[in-house]
């Protein structure tokens, strides 16, 4: 008798991020990646990003900082590419402790001061802090949400990326 076991849960492939998670404590090296991307000027304040092989990122400044609104600006696209970091983290933490989610939302929002970016003052140009509010409905205890909820925290590349500070070399070639 054969006894099928189903190796998706939240529509995560278990099977193959168990697989990575073996391939890379086997060896570490594989843990190593390198991601990137590259960034075309399409005139005004519109560019767009080429990632692998999807279709071009967008991105534009709203009117009221003379952009024309095609797109979400660079400091908005920060705060999804850390909502989106963080979904997976929850998909894929809840997912390996085998709870089902049933409604995953993420809020972010952060200040920017306009000033250093504009040139009018010295200082900080970038988000002074980010507000995240996780909304997590799942089939699990509170105490099995908190520890998904702080292995997700501990482990966010996007979110240790924005805590920490990280070397940064920009060139003109």
């Amino acid at each position: 008798m054969t006894i099928e076991v189903d190796t998706r849960l939240n529509e995560v492939d278990l099977e193959s991020v168990g697989s990575l998670i073996a391939a890379v404590a086997d060896d570490p090296k594989k843990g190593q990646t390198e991601w990137k991307a590259t960034v075309t000027w399409k005139g005004a304040f519109r560019s767009e990003a080429a990632i692998r092989g999807f279709d071009p990122v967008p991105s534009d400044e709203p009117a009221a900082l003379g952009g024309t609104d095609t797109a979400p600006n660079p400091v908005e696209q920060v705060l999804g590419a850390l909502g989106n970091c963080l979904a997976v983290g929850y998909a894929a933490n809840a997912s390996a402790a085998g709870i089902k989610i049933n409604d995953l939302r993420i809020d972010l929002s952060g200040d920017v001061d306009l000033q250093a970016f504009l040139g009018l003052k010295e200082g900080h140009a970038g988000y002074g802090g980010l507000a995240v509010e996780v909304h997590l409905d799942a089939d699990a205890t509170e105490e099995q949400l908190d520890e998904i909820h702080n292995k997700v925290v501990n482990s966010s590349p996007v979110g240790h990326t924005l805590s920490s500070a990280v070397p940064l070399a920009i060139s003109l070639a």
